[in-house]
């Protein structure tokens, strides 16, 4: 029931912010190949909050954004570099610096830790319902394709 109640009152709280931002649409659709994503989803982000309550994640992720490669291309590369890297941190790290197109490159691709509702939809399924440990990918977002790797998740039963 609390989870029930704290979505509800997130939802409201992001509509009423919405009442003050300039009027523009209300969510960016990007289409890139068959994928169809809202950035910024308020269902998506409540959704995401109310079944990943009290959940953190840390992940890396190494992105190829459309500007560097054709999405075929961008596919092939990274199922080849997940099979280099297994599930070494290490070497994923490695990767990340040498062809990430992610700010976050400079860190071995690492992210940080953040809560449920934070990244865009696809990433978070990824980060708070799959393995921890485990090299995941190539996923596809509106960002391009990424390589994603979780390496810790806390608040689970």
């Amino acid at each position: 029931m609390n989870r029930l109640f704290l979505a509800l009152v997130s939802l409201i709280l992001v509509v009423s912010s919405s009442a003050f931002a300039p009027s523009q649409p209300a969510t960016h659709v990007v289409r890139h190949a068959n994928l169809d994503t809202s950035r910024g989803s308020i269902v998506d982000t409540v959704q995401s909050l109310y079944n990943n309550w009290g959940k953190k994640a840390t992940a890396s992720h190494i992105l190829f954004r459309p500007s560097q490669f054709p999405e075929d291309e961008a596919k092939a590369k990274l199922t080849e570099m997940k099979e280099e890297i297994g599930d070494d941190a290490a070497k994923f790290a490695e990767l990340a610096k040498e062809w990430s197109g992610c700010p976050s490159a400079k860190n071995g691709g690492d992210l940080g830790e953040f809560g449920p509702g934070m990244m865009v939809k696809r990433f978070d399924e990824v980060c708070f319902g799959e393995a921890v440990g485990v090299v995941h990918g190539p996923i596809s977002t509106q960002f391009g394709e990424h390589l994603i790797l979780v390496t810790k998740r806390t608040g689970e039963d």
